[in-house]
């Protein structure tokens, strides 16, 4: 029989310490919910000790989901696991997953620790993880830059120690798909135990690498694959879920593992709401779920494809869900309507309340636009669930001048602190203008990092989506806001950006450590 290769989803752990991408709790829920959906098998929900935000958030996770495994993150310390442990307790399966780096470099500069006090570590916190759940995965960070003999040491101690799945992480994507490849064949060969635990891989993406090393690895023996959605993680990003899962189904004459309990129409409408919830746009030509991944431009491309399929496309659009990219909403649908695709789209609301805020705002897009799209709903639950922040600055009223030949000006009303107030500013462009006008009522002081602009449907009626990334004081915020009007859309964002801002973060920034 073929063997399973377990997916491992990281989007909400390894996903969020990407600048700029952190997660609520509920958009965590979110996300859980859809990973569940496709069938991953385990959900990497966050790193409980990083804050009690963070703890509430994996919390929320665990109670969320029942059918896949949660997972939470945790250093080789006592109080990591007890933090993980606790936070995971309401889940139905539940894993702990434990770390210490074993690379000379790691132990000799970060940890200040021995060999041989590292691997006495390692081995007290897996048997103090079983306490919490007999599910227990153990990390040896940086394995990819560590000794091989003392790498097999390590990993038979915590074998025997109760670890059920040990991952190897190249946690700085140093290294090439034939090397990562015999390391994991040659583990598998030398630890006496290996038959004991499930081999996993955690691949990061700095040479562009991840996913052609999580593959070689596989095919040398791992059965498990750490990965996130679009790619998602901090510097280049991890391993992409959706390219190590087709990538296994389309070429299943090479790999001896399935994925077939993954269902794969799921992919595309969870890359879309990763990217609506993390203001990280999906480039046009990304495998799997960019918006060029299966549009053909070549006349002879074209012609090969009307006659067969196949000739240019080596998998159906439709299998990972680009034929349910779009709906018949518009302004005459009613209540049930929209609430019954929301649903399918595993978006459900906590109060009768948001529901009929939410449906308000579709009926206010749908007079502007002819047809509603699935990224359209996303984006205006996003936006509903942006306006919870407790705000001290809404936009109230915009009116922007922008003529050949002339300098752009605008005059923005914000209701500032229980008051509305008015401020008018020139800029280099009607965006500029915008946010002079609006810095010179709200004074934040703050630096702008990044302005990026997505379109979320086609056609000129198409919706703009507009992320905004501040920094103040060390601390980056993330604004978005949705519009057909593309400036109204970046103001949107900007206030957004700017409440947050306002506001204690709702935890720390969960890059503690890295796997």
């Amino acid at each position: 029989m073929t063997d399973r290769l377990i997916i491992f989803d990281t989007t909400l752990r390894d996903g969020e310490q990407s600048p700029g991408a952190s997660m609520t709790r509920d958009e965590k829920v979110r996300i859980a919910k859809a990973l569940e959906r496709m069938g991953v098998d385990v959900i990497e929900a966050g790193f409980p000790i990083a804050s009690p935000g963070d703890f509430e958030a994996v919390q929320a996770v665990a109670q969320a989901v029942g059918e896949s495994t949660v997972c939470g993150l945790s250093r080789a310390l006592e109080k990591d696991i007890d933090h993980a442990g606790e936070a995971l307790a309401p889940a139905r399966r539940r894993r702990i997953h434990t770390f210490i780096a074993t690379s000379p470099i790691h132990m000799a500069q970060k940890l200040r620790m021995s060999p041989e006090q590292v691997l006495e570590q390692a081995v007290k916190a897996v048997k103090h993880a079983r306490r919490y759940t007999d599910d227990v995965e153990f990390s040896p960070e940086d394995a990819g830059r560590s000794e091989p003999d003392f790498l097999c040491r390590v990993l038979e101690a915590v074998i025997d120690a109760g670890a059920a799945t040990v991952n190897i992480p190249d946690t700085v994507g140093y290294n090439l798909p034939h090397q990562f490849g015999e390391l994991i064949r040659n583990l598998i060969e030398r630890v006496p135990n290996a038959d004991k635990a499930v081999f996993s891989v955690h691949c990061h993406n700095d040479l562009g690498l991840a996913v052609a090393n999580s593959l070689s690895a596989v095919l040398n023996g791992a059965r498990q694959v750490e990965c996130t959605i679009n790619g998602l993680g901090e510097r280049a990003g991890n391993a992409a879920l959706e390219e190590v899962v087709m990538s296994v189904k389309v070429r299943r004459d090479m790999f001896p593992c399935s994925v077939d309990h993954i269902d794969t129409t799921q992919i595309v409408p969870t890359s879309r709401l990763v990217s609506s919830i993390t203001g990280f746009p999906v480039q046009p030509n990304k495998a799997i779920v960019g918006a060029n991944a299966f549009a053909h431009e070549s006349g002879i491309h074209q012609d090969g494809v009307l006659k067969s399929r196949e000739t240019y496309e080596i998998m159906r659009a439709e299998d990972v869900g680009w034929s349910a990219n779009r709906i018949v909403l518009g302004k005459h649908s009613g209540r049930n309507a929209f609430r019954t695709r929301l649903k399918e789209l595993g978006i459900e609301f906590d109060s009768e309340e948001a529901l009929n805020e939410a449906f308000a705002r579709f009926k206010e897009l749908a007079d502007k636009k002819h047809e509603i799209y699935d990224e359209d709903l996303q984006a205006l639950v996003s936006e509903v669930d942006m306006e919870q922040i407790n705000e001290r600055f809404r936009l109230v009223a915009l009116h922007v001048c922008s003529r050949t030949g002339e300098t752009p000006h605008a005059e923005v009303t914000l209701w500032a602190d229980g008051a509305e107030r008015t401020a008018e500013a020139d800029g280099a462009g009607p965006v500029d203008a915008v946010f002079r006008a609006i810095d010179t009522i709200v004074r934040s002081h703050a630096d702008l990092k990044l302005y990026s602009v997505n379109a979320i449907t086609s056609g000129t009626d198409a919706q703009g989506e507009v992320t905004v990334r501040l920094e103040r004081g060390g601390r980056l915020v993330q604004g978005q806001g949705a519009d057909t009007d593309i400036v109204i859309a970046s103001a949107k964002a900007y206030v957004n950006a700017l409440n947050k801002l306002a506001h204690p973060p709702e935890r720390a920034h969960p890059q503690l450590g890295d796997v």
